[in-house]
């Protein structure tokens, strides 16, 4: 094969594997996790299923009452989830394992929680996560149960609420 034979087959060779290369990335993009599937303990003896959740937008947020962060966001958690329970977003707001059920109890009910709160007494349902250790970290489900966003600390509000219009939209 002459030189200039090879020459012509460089550039349609490498524009293919750029090609290759473009379309392997946005199949990675696209290929959304799934949430694991477990099963939430209610405060108040309920079970909260990953299938009872399908076909919502869900936000999995784990905290604890000694956390600052937690405490100090959950005034706008409450906001978002008031904005958008209408349009189907459902929450569950995951007290970690560390965090004592009477401390949890008081908190939902003297804040008026007006979102579904579970005791992850385990650590089973932060470790099915992705062992979150750190709180606050928040999950953002689609209605197929696929992670869209994982935030970790307090979310930039305005951010999340594009997200959840977008998932609710779709």
């Amino acid at each position: 094969m002459s030189t200039s034979t090879a020459k012509s087959w460089n550039k349609p060779a490498l524009f293919c594997v750029a090609l290759m290369a473009v379309a392997a990335m946005a199949a990675f993009l696209n290929n959304k996790q799934s949430a694991p599937d477990v099963t939430f303990h209610g405060i108040h003896g309920e079970k909260i299923t990953s299938n009872s959740l399908r076909g919502k937008v869900v936000m999995v947020n784990f905290w604890a009452t000694s956390c600052t962060t937690c405490v100090a966001e959950m005034p706008e958690m409450i906001d978002t989830y008031n904005k958008y329970k209408g349009q189907g977003l459902e929450f569950v707001a995951v007290a970690m394992k560390y965090d004592p059920a009477n401390y949890v109890l008081n908190f939902a009910e003297t804040r008026q929680l007006p979102f579904k709160v579970a005791l992850d007494v385990t650590g089973e349902a932060a470790k099915a996560y992705g062992d979150v250790a750190l709180t606050p970290t928040t999950f953002v489900l689609d209605k197929q149960g696929k992670i869209l966003k994982r935030y970790v600390g307090k979310p930039e509000f305005a951010e999340l609420h594009k997200l959840l219009e977008s998932a609710i939209a779709g």
